[in-house]
């Protein structure tokens, strides 16, 4: 009961070192995802069910009809 955490400074990984060839594909890899940008907006569904998908709660869904178990 007299154990104490440990400090976080104490259990903390220090950084590994990088080649300069990995510093070199993390930079482009950030490069290319500054200049991708932020994703289109989806299309409004026409016609569609309506409401939040049943499948995104753990429900299954097979030809429109929605359970759980």
């Amino acid at each position: 009961m007299d154990e104490k955490p440990k400090a976080p400074e104490a259990t903390a990984v220090p950084p590994r070192v990088l080649s300069p060839a990995a510093r070199r594909a993390l930079d482009e890899a950030a490069a290319r995802r500054a200049a991708q940008g932020e994703p289109a907006p989806l299309p409004k569904e026409i016609d569609g069910r309506g409401g939040p998908e049943p499948v995104r709660y753990g429900d299954w869904e097979v030809k429109g009809i929605a359970s759980d178990f």
